[in-house]
């Protein structure tokens, strides 16, 4: 897993997304600010995580994710949200996300969150 697409509207939070993920070697392939982009981005790029914001200017974070499924996207996804409600953070859960981050976070959260999902993928695979 070294590959990543950054999907959130915030230019603070994509800068702050892809510091911490290359830093660790990973590979920022794209980023997004909107849904039809990040979808765009997902088919085209195919990286192994899609970081996903759940409140996008255009569409819900969970739109896209129920896409990625629906399409069979291989790419790992990590929601990233302002929005913590244990039902929300369930249902995309339940949806296939593979993490759920709230924000405000710190950079090692980040880590700490895709390192899990490395390892769930690596033990799956």
């Amino acid at each position: 897993m070294k590959t990543v697409l950054i999907v959130d509207d915030s230019a603070y939070m994509r800068a702050l997304i892809k510091m911490a993920l290359t830093e660790q070697g990973f590979d920022v392939v794209g980023e997004a600010e909107e849904g039809a982009k990040a979808l765009e981005l997902a088919r085209s790029l195919k990286p192994d995580l899609i970081t996903l914001d759940n409140i996008l200017p255009d569409m819900f974070g969970i739109e896209i994710l129920q896409k990625l499924v629906s399409e069979k996207n291989e790419a790992k996804v990590i929601m990233i949200s302002a929005v913590g409600q244990d039902r929300i953070i369930n249902k995309v859960k339940k949806m296939g996300a593979c993490g759920y981050i709230v924000k405000p976070f710190e950079p090692e959260v980040l880590i700490e969150t895709v390192s899990q999902v490395k390892e769930q993928a690596a033990m799956s695979a």
